[in-house]
This record gives C-alpha cells, structure tokens and sequence, in this order.
C-alpha cells in the first residue's frame, strides 16, 4: 500500500528535491494530537516534480494523523508537515471513506468491521449515482508504457502527459516515471477521470451516502428525520426541516457535477433532398 504526498512548505505546495532536500519519513498517530504513535515510513521515493511515494505498513482499517518531516532544502534544518490525515487502507476504488461518511453521520470512530461494511456499501451506491449522471468512471485506470523517449522539446517537463508519445481519447495525467538509463522511460499514466481528486465530487458521494445511511432503518448512525426537540414528556416531537437547496446544510445536486458530464456529440441528420429537378442543385456524387 502506497500514498503519494505533495510537500506542504510556507503554506504552498514545494518540491525539495531540486534544492538539495529530502522527504524524511512519515508517522502515523491515532488521534489528531498526535501523541499516541502507531507506525512510521520513509524515506519517499520522488514520483515526478512536487510528488514523493511512501510505502505504507500494514496497519489496521482506521482513521490515521500522520506528520511528514522532511528538509527544504541542502543543509536546512527539518519541518515538519502536520496537514496529512489518512483513512486507510488505501486504493479501494471509493473517492471517499466510511471514516468520512462516519464524521457526517456523528458516528464515532473507530468503526467496527460491521459498520464500515455498511458505509462501504451506502458509498457504492452513491458513487454508482455519479457514475450514471457523468456517464463516465469516477476512478481513473492506470496504464504503464515502457521505454518511452519524450518529445525532444520537453526534456523538463516529464511530469506534462503532452510531454509523451501517448495519446488516448480521454483524460490523461502522469502518475510516475523512471528513468531506464538509456534516454526512454517506463511512464505510468493514469486515464479517466480522476473524481477522488476533485471535492465537489468527494463533497457529493460522502453527504448522499450520509444521507442515505442516516434513513435506512437500523443502519449506522440511524436516526430517520432529524430529531429538534422532544417534550418533557415524550409526548411531543419536533422535527427539523430540510433545507432547501441553495440554503447551508443544504445537500448537492448532481447538477452540480454537470461540467464533468461527459457530452455526446452526434452529427446532426441532414433532411432528405427533394429530387431533383425540384431541388435547388444537384447532390454530388
């Protein structure tokens, strides 16, 4: 299991390397004030400008707090970068995670195996909605070519997928890639729409799946309508209402996902010609 961290350095992303630093290690906490200590990695492997790999140990399915130390430089002193927190494992096919689902829902955490189960399940289902109304995948495919030479003008930018003999009709981003030593590179591209990597669609799968969890019957965190206040008695209950769309709280549409639509373009049928002589000209043949 592997994460790809970008350096977090002065409130921007950075790419040490080039100036002679290092990303160090990582260290796993199991709360977010970091002192209970879980286990560590490190040094990163550099993927491509601004990204470093970690290979991850096998550590049980949780929330994590993980800080990143690494150096900005030849003969800085080290930094470290406390903005990571990783729901593990990684690499299920989701653009979010049952912790996330959880944290909505008011769920506390850990999950046992039973509750992440449900919340795996109440996540599919709501991708799934995405996946029909973009008609599209939400989870790009990784695809590797080997001994690629890059374009003789784009020596410094291997990071750029137009820097690559490597066309496709789809989205394409560089994931990785390493040098053979003979001038090619093995490239490892990643085709499709990358949906983990934009929020209004992370934002969409996690408060639907909320949602839904939070309505079925006896389900994890079920509670049906939310509850604004009960009498004395228990005789009386006031229940809150939705807010509308447009308002705070309010849940998203799938409208508004609708510039990764995919669009479908058809060449408009032509009306038939009235024959000839009745028609203005004559067709070509």
């Amino acid at each position: 299991m592997t994460f790809d961290y970008k350096p977090m350095y002065g409130g921007a992303h950075y790419d040490p390397e080039p100036a002679g630093g290092q990303v160090a290690s990582l260290s796993l906490y199991a709360g977010p004030d970091r002192t209970t200590f879980v286990a560590g990695a490190g040094p990163a492997a550099r993927l491509r400008a601004g990204v470093y790999r970690f290979s991850l140990p096998d550590v049980p399915a949780s929330r994590y707090w993980a800080t990143v130390a690494f150096t900005p430089s030849e003969g800085a002193q080290p930094v470290k970068d406390e903005s990571v927190r990783l729901d593990l494992p990684l690499g299920l096919g989701l653009v979010t995670s049952p912790e996330a689902v959880a944290k909505e829902l008011g769920v506390p955490l850990p999950l046992t195996a039973e509750q992440r189960d449900d919340l795996l399940t109440a996540i599919r289902k709501a991708q799934a909605d995405v996946v029909g109304y973009l008609g599209q995948p939400v989870i790009p495919q990784l695809v590797t070519r080997t001994a690629l030479t890059p374009h003789w003008d784009r020596d410094d930018r291997l990071e750029d997928a137009d820097s690559w003999p490597f066309e496709v009709d789809d989205l394409v981003q560089v994931s990785a890639y390493r040098n053979r030593g003979d001038g090619t590179y093995d490239v490892d591209f990643l085709v499709g729409f990358d949906g983990a990597a934009n929020d209004p669609v992370v934002r969409y799968v996690t408060t639907h799946a909320a949602e839904s969890e939070r309505l079925r019957p006896g389900s994890v965190g079920s509670q049906g309508r939310r509850v604004s206040s009960v009498s004395a008695e228990g005789q009386s209950i006031s229940y809150e209402s939705a807010p509308t769309t447009g308002q705070a709280g309010a849940l998203p549409e799938l409208s508004s996902l609708s510039r990764w639509k995919r669009r479908l373009f058809q060449p408009l049928n032509r009306p038939a010609r009235p024959p000839w002589p009745y028609s203005s000209t004559r067709g070509r043949r």
